[in-house]
């Protein structure tokens, strides 16, 4: 299909806050135990309204329901939802900084048909246009390949503490854009 991304607003959270569990449950499950991914979901995998606002957030619509999502920051969390955040997250500087790739969520019924591929594409000519030469992620298991497919490297692989004592194995990635 040709998808085409929009970015996502406020009216979408209840729609994003049904979609990321179906995803993280569904998708995550060959790479995660149960504990592990009802512990992150929120803290790790969760909305970040921050995304919305600064208007770095986008959603694919199928019929007119979310079917996948993901985005881009220019900002320093590099994961996560907002829900420990109490303020806004500092401003990363384009000529410094990486920008960042963030939360990418896609409906099990449409994994593997080009929606994280076709997000990844907007995010990143959105973060050229912004300016910004290289873009750092926190990949799942299950996310590496799309990222390594699309030329981003291991940087680092490292556990995330969840809530309930038990780690959650990430990868950092990152890309450099060229100028």
């Amino acid at each position: 299909m040709n998808w085409t991304p929009s970015r996502a607003t406020v009216e979408d959270i209840p729609a994003l806050e049904a979609l990321i569990p179906l995803s993280v449950r569904a998708l995550q499950a060959p790479w995660y135990s149960a504990a592990q991914m009802e512990a992150a979901l929120g803290p790790v995998f969760g909305v970040d309204r921050q995304l919305i606002a600064d208007g770095t957030y986008y959603v694919i619509r199928h019929e007119g329901r979310i079917v996948g999502a993901g985005g881009w920051s220019r900002r320093k969390s590099l994961f996560g939802g907002d829900q420990g955040r109490t303020a806004p997250d500092p401003e990363l500087d384009p000529a410094q900084d990486p920008a960042r790739i963030r939360a990418f969520f896609v409906h099990p019924d449409w994994a593997r048909q080009g929606i994280g591929r076709c997000l990844l594409t907007a995010c990143e000519n959105a973060i050229r246009a912004a300016g910004f030469r290289t873009v750092d992620l926190v990949a799942t298991l299950a996310g590496e390949p799309l990222y390594a497919a699309a030329g981003y490297s291991v940087t680092k692989r490292f556990d995330i503490p969840l809530s309930n004592g038990l780690p959650l194995p990430g990868v950092q990635m990152s890309k450099s854009l060229g100028h």
